[in-house]
């Protein structure tokens, strides 16, 4: 079958798998071999598996290629009935496409109407208004490598500090919950001031994530409004994303059903006069980095289909974390809510940052699904045992 344009890899190809149930022959791999000799690299290439044969397409001439591939078929003596010929499957899978540009006698499948798509869509952006509040925010694409020594680690630090010795563009997601007590002194009387420190501490730290995210990078934030207090959390921190020009993707809702949950007061009961609200949900706000789609390996995709149909129906039933005394921490996220985050947002081997690790749910759950991490928090002693949950995974 032939992977549409949206599942093509870095490199730029179309790619046709063939699922052939057994390994290729000699003869098979010495025609691919000569094929990829023929023509170069730039134009197409061939991965094989011990079941499956992949053709990367970007460009071919056509004829030139069927005219080769069947004498190398007579040259080799080849099966040449169609349905065991893996080279006339692949022929036949080329010939279905009719989506194509002609350039130097080559029919170019991949980026030959590049420039008007990306015209089409930027005009059709700017009529519909389309997330109008991060047009022109002038992020650069470049991709810069995190350095080693912050590669798989846990850093035991202020993040702002920390962050600010990472470059730009090297953090493919980020996955957070902000802590409600960091820098502050809530013992005071004095609310409102606090509060507003709060925040400018907060966007500090998220400035210099903006900041190491990739274009195209992912910002995930799970937060709770403080109902109590009647601010509305998850609002202020949109506001600054979208201010800072990072477009909105969407809001998953946790379900909990935490129907236990603090509020023991109806708030005036039987009467408009003021009513109290009880939530049994936390919210996980989404934005991304100049663009809405994020690049990636094909062979990096970890989310089935059926994960796939579940998790983008945008209201998760979760269960809240039943560890918490084990681990010494007040306010976990479940790890299921981690795994899902980042199976449907990031690729194996992708780079996940947590500026407010804690005890390190955000960094075990990333290590057991193949990504590249790193944890930061203040706390010596959460740090250690964000260490420790790492320690113990054996895969």
């Amino acid at each position: 079958m032939i992977k549409n344009e949206s599942d093509r890899d870095v490199q730029g190809y179309k790619v046709i798998e063939k699922e052939i149930g057994r390994s290729l022959s000699s003869k098979e791999l010495e025609i691919i071999k000569k094929l990829e000799e023929k023509f170069p690299r730039s134009d197409f290439f061939f991965q094989v598996n011990d079941s499956e044969v992949a053709f990367h397409l970007n460009s071919l001439d056509l004829n030139a290629f069927k005219e080769y591939a069947n004498h190398l078929i007579k040259e080799y003596e080849l099966d040449v009935q169609t349905e065991k010929n893996i080279f006339f499957e692949i022929i036949k899978e080329i010939e279905n496409i009719k989506s194509y540009g002609i350039k130097s006698g080559k029919r170019i499948y991949v980026d030959y109407n590049k420039e008007k798509k990306v015209q089409n869509r930027r005009s059709k952006i700017l009529r519909r208004g389309a997330y109008f509040y991060a047009l022109n925010n002038n992020f650069s694409e470049k991709v810069n490598e995190l350095p080693e020594k912050f590669v798989n680690k846990i850093i035991c630090g202020d993040s702002e500090h920390v962050l600010k010795q990472l470059p730009d563009n090297c953090i493919d997601i980020i996955f957070t919950s902000p802590p409600y007590n960091f820098g502050l002194d809530y013992d005071t009387s004095e609310d409102g001031i606090d509060w507003n420190r709060y925040f400018s501490k907060l966007f500090a730290v998220f400035k210099e994530c903006i900041r190491v995210l990739k274009y195209g990078g992912r910002i995930i934030v799970n937060v709770q409004p403080l109902f109590s207090d009647y601010i509305p959390i998850h609002h202020i921190i949109s506001n600054f994303f979208m201010d800072n020009k990072l477009i909105w993707k969407g809001e998953i809702l946790w379900e909990k059903h935490n129907y236990n949950c603090k509020y023991t007061a109806w708030g005036s009961w039987k009467s408009p006069s003021n009513p109290y609200l009880k939530y049994t949900w936390e919210f996980l706000e989404i934005f991304c980095k100049g663009d809405l789609k994020k690049t990636g390996s094909r062979g990096n995709i970890d989310i089935t289909g059926d994960e796939f149909k579940k998790w983008v129906y945008a209201k998760w039933d979760i269960a809240p974390e039943r560890n918490m005394k084990e681990w010494g921490h007040p306010a976990m996220f479940p790890e299921e809510l981690v795994r899902r985050v980042l199976k449907l947002f990031s690729y194996r081997k992708d780079i996940v940052l947590d500026p407010f690790n804690g005890v390190g749910t955000t960094t075990k759950v990333a290590k057991e699904l193949g990504r590249r991490y790193v944890g930061i928090d203040i706390s010596e002693e959460y740090c250690k045992k964000a260490e420790k949950r790492l320690e113990e995974i054996t895969c």
